[in-house]
């Protein structure tokens, strides 16, 4: 067994947090009702995380030579992922939570081969190699199977139209912009050298970002009775995505980006169907049936052309 094979499990796991990180983001906007305070909540606590480790492991750190050789955009992978996070917050009740997830994941997984065939942004090309995109083809597939049966009862996208599909576009530059985000967080933990403060930096933006946005549109806000009904977890729903941030930040040049984000979304819509199979987190109950398992079993297969291959 390789000893990329050996992160794998971490990388699951990683990406199971994700999708409870999507399910509790999307309690939290509701009761934030501001979707720009809904982000800046969801993020701050990522930031403390890892300042307060950073604090107690602040070396090793980066020497003059290492930041020199960094990337201007290397600082901004947390900001290209954070477009996704918000475009959830934003838009899953205007297009519904099926066609989102769909878009943005198949948009990943086809960019992340991308990355790895053509060597973009720093990473070694690996060439084009047919069964991996084969799984990226399986992949995309399971998605559709998957998001279509998890939306189909959604107001939102029921009353989507138009309006909505206008909004495809977004959406698949967003899900582009998460593989993207990854690779930039893993230039920029080579230049850090410290990977807590790689991660801070990265986050930093985002939080910035996103209290500007609060500070300028502050309205509508939550009423009281909105903020009782804030239960303990939600705020830590970024934390939970920050799992899988971190993961690729450490992980992406040892895997492929093929490979981090396709269990990365694999780990991630199979919790999504377990957690809405059980209604877990507040979520409507969706019974996981025929196609979704399939869309499941193409998603496992795909993975396994991607990795092994």
């Amino acid at each position: 067994m390789s000893i990329a094979a050996l992160l794998y499990p971490f990388i699951l796991v990683a990406g199971a947090l994700q999708a409870l990180g999507n399910a509790m983001n999307a309690q939290l906007r509701g009761r934030m009702v501001n979707p720009w305070l809904a982000a800046t909540v969801s993020f701050l606590p990522i930031v403390f995380v890892f300042v307060t480790l950073f604090l107690v492991m602040p070396t090793p750190l980066p020497s003059l030579e290492t930041l020199a050789k960094m990337p201007w955009y290397a600082p901004l992978g947390g900001l290209a992922g954070a477009v996704a996070v918000f475009g959830g917050l934003a838009f899953i009740d205007k297009v519904g939570a099926g066609p989102f997830n769909g878009l943005t994941l198949t948009a990943n997984i086809i960019t992340s081969l991308a990355l790895d065939t053509f060597g973009l942004f720093g990473l070694q090309a690996s060439g084009f190699k047919p069964l991996p995109w084969l799984g990226g083809v399986l992949m995309a597939v399971g998605v559709v199977f998957i998001a279509r049966t998890a939306g189909k009862k959604d107001d939102g996208e029921k009353n989507s139209g138009v309006g909505g599909k206008l909004l495809y576009p977004f959406i698949l530059v967003a899900g582009a912009l998460m593989a993207v985000g990854v690779v930039w967080n893993s230039q920029l933990r080579g230049a850090l050298v410290n990977p807590w403060l790689a991660a801070t930096v990265s986050f930093l933006p985002v939080v910035f970002a996103f209290a500007l946005m609060t500070l300028l549109k502050p309205t509508p806000l939550p009423t009281r009775k909105d903020l009782a009904g804030v239960r303990w977890w939600m705020p830590l729903a970024g934390l939970t995505g920050a799992v899988a941030v971190f993961a690729g930040l450490l992980f992406v040049d040892k895997v492929g980006a093929g490979a981090l984000n396709g269990l990365l979304i694999t780990a991630n819509l199979l919790t999504s169907v377990a957690l809405d199979h059980f209604g877990w987190l507040g979520m409507r109950r969706v019974e996981a049936g025929p196609p979704r398992l399939l869309g499941a079993a193409l998603m496992v297969g795909g993975i396994v052309l991607i990795s092994v291959f």
